[in-house]
């Protein structure tokens, strides 16, 4: 009688492991890149096919393979690395664990041709699912030159989860760039076709890679910031308080060389901030923290985007206590801190042990959330809005609407937030942003879909050139004619630039670059390559969120009745067009409730 344990054939093991390292294009670029910086390259060539769908390839001029060590190359857990257990927490370099290239090839097809300097013929090899087919002698420069093709072929229900080639390009761009900061001496040239994506030559400091390669918009709006602590030292760059983004995409982070994502080091640099920067902003921030190689253990995941460190608290400090010097250094003094030095110590201590309980308890999955916002950047966003915020066009009534706004009688505001009305259900509360929002949003819409034209815009004095990484670029150039249609006029500027002429009119005090930024983090933070009308719904749920009245902001007996008026001419008038509720209904039973009357 045979039993219900099997052991699992080698091939099924592999492509099973496989999915550990490789879950999408982005991934083999990014393994495959790591390789040649530890082959010490100083120039690579990534060159993408379908978005890296089809094929990626990527060439380098590092010292190459020699013929007897090509096909260990490929066989699992063989590395030149690391020889014995305590190498582990010694090693410095990117790969060591001997499980990229082997894992590439059990699910795609790969051509390697590399030589060595003191080889006068290099040589070619070709796997496929796991299997070498062929190893022969070629001409080919010093240098690896590697090409991945039929990705996904072995494992075809792993394409069925692929996004478009847009998308999964713009994941293998977000990789290069990552790298591309981290290495300031390597020139790095990225083409699709015959289009150059990246071209960004070596640079000679820090300073100069991040404008070359995040674009000259950061030229004079970062500041450096160092520290050093028990022989883990800190350095890099962060933006000045008034320069900031609408989410976390932008907030680069490296342990020794290698990009990671980690809950500890955001929140600390968000503490650091959180006074300085209004609620629900994000720095633009490039740090590099090394620590000794025994005191963090980069291999707690197959894809090393996490780490432990030995002393979590002094990490935390440093990190903190070193960006509060540098950005109090050149913050406004209305923006320092004004409690007594002890209220200040008692709050710094509070959310430093808050980092670190949910630093030992987090599980790898919550790990990965890198953008969470923390209980103090979840307050409502606080900014003096115009007056002509409420004085943008009312759409057309809707006399089936049964439950009217304007028919409730108006008693006041809530912390300056939260209109309330009295009807004949209840109590009813309205959520004034989220109200006005809904109201832009429809508006936008109703111009863009029937026969209104396009939203006006508002020409700008003097056009305003921002410079972008490549995947911004490349979506904000393919969504041009749906900003046209939202009011603003946006054109491609040549190399990393594009320059706006105007913004909507509804918004006639936006900074352009800021706008830019922030239609960006939006719509960047899913899949870059949608259906043309879910496009523009973010773009225009963005630009509503901007244009729309802000918390705080008292609104007049007039403003709250044209509110009204406009909310019971909408189609859908129950949620904001991000899905959080407008108003909120306390039924008459439920007072009763609250007051004990039954």
């Amino acid at each position: 009688m045979s039993g219900k344990i099997i052991v699992l054939p080698e091939t099924l093991t592999h492509r099973i492991a496989a999915g550990e390292v490789v879950e999408r294009p982005a991934s083999i670029v990014k393994e495959l890149v790591e390789n040649a910086l530890d082959a010490g390259s100083t120039e690579i060539s990534v060159e993408l096919e379908k978005g890296g769908c089809q094929s990626i390839r990527v060439t380098d001029n590092g010292e190459g393979i020699g013929p007897e060590d090509l096909p260990l190359a490929f066989a699992r857990h063989a590395t030149s690395k690391i020889a014995a257990f305590e190498d582990l927490y010694r090693v410095r370099s990117f790969g060591f664990r001997g499980e990229a290239l082997p894992s590439i090839a059990s699910i795609s097809r790969v051509e390697m041709v590399t030589r060595r300097a003191e080889s006068p013929v290099g040589a070619r090899l070709i796997i496929e699912g796991g299997v070498i087919l062929e190893q022969t002698d070629a001409g080919c420069p010093v240098g690896t030159s590697v090409r991945v093709s039929r990705i996904f072929d072995p494992v075809p229900v792993r394409r069925k989860f692929l996004k478009s080639e847009m998308t999964e390009q713009g994941y293998c761009l977000d990789w290069i760039t990552r790298l591309a900061l981290a290495q300031p001496g390597i020139r790095l040239r990225v083409s699709a076709g015959e289009r150059t994506l990246m071209n960004v030559p070596a640079a000679k400091d820090l300073a100069e890679r991040i404008a070359l390669t995040l674009g000259r918009d950061f030229q004079g709006r970062l500041v450096p910031a160092t520290g050093e602590r028990n022989g883990a030292t800190l350095r890099g760059f962060v933006s000045r308080p008034e320069f900031t983004r609408s989410s976390a995409a932008q907030m680069y982070l490296y342990v020794n060389g290698r990009y990671v994502k980690d809950y500890l080091l955001n929140h600390a640099i968000m503490t650091a901030f959180r006074r300085v920067i209004e609620p629900r902003r994000y720095p633009v921030v490039v740090l590099f923290l090394d620590v000794p190689p025994g005191d963090v253990d980069v291999n707690v995941h197959p894809t090393k985007m996490e780490v432990r460190f030995r002393n979590p608290r002094e990490i935390y400090g440093l990190i903190a206590e070193s960006l509060c010097a540098t950005i109090g250094a050149g913050s406004s003094s209305e923006k320092r801190p004004t409690g007594s030095p002890d209220m200040e110590r008692t709050a710094y201590a509070a959310r430093v042990e808050e980092a670190l309980k949910r630093y030992r308890v987090s599980s790898g999955p919550e790990k990965l959330f890198f953008g969470r916002s923390t209980p103090s950047q979840q307050r409502t966003e606080v900014i003096p809005p115009r007056p002509e915020a409420l004085e943008f066009p009312s759409v057309r009534e809707q006399p089936e609407m049964q439950a009217r706004f304007a028919d409730l009688g108006y008693l006041g505001q809530v912390a300056g937030t939260y209109l309330v009305f009295a009807g004949e259900e209840g109590v009813v509360l309205v959520d004034q942003h989220a109200a006005h929002e809904r109201i832009i949003f429809e508006n936008l819409k109703k111009r863009t879909e029937g026969t209104g034209g396009n939203t006006v815009g508002q020409r700008l004095l003097m056009p305003e050139v921002v410079s972008l990484p490549p995947r911004d670029l490349s979506f904000l150039t393919e969504s041009i004619p749906i900003l046209e249609e939202a009011g603003m006029e946006v054109e491609a500027f040549g190399g990393d630039s594009v320059v706006v002429k105007a913004v909507p009119a509804f918004l006639p005090d936006a900074e352009a670059r800021t706008l830019i930024g922030d239609l960006l983090a939006e719509c960047l933070e899913g899949d870059c390559r949608l259906p043309l009308t879910e496009r523009r719904e973010r773009i225009f749920t963005a630009l509503a969120c901007r244009a729309a009245v802000k918390a705080n902001r008292s609104l007049s007996v007039p403003e709250v009745e044209r509110l009204c008026r406009d909310l019971d001419a909408l189609p859908h008038a129950a949620t904001c067009p991000h899905g959080r509720p407008l108003k909120i209904v306390i039924s008459v039973g439920e007072l009763e409730k609250l007051f004990k009357r039954r």
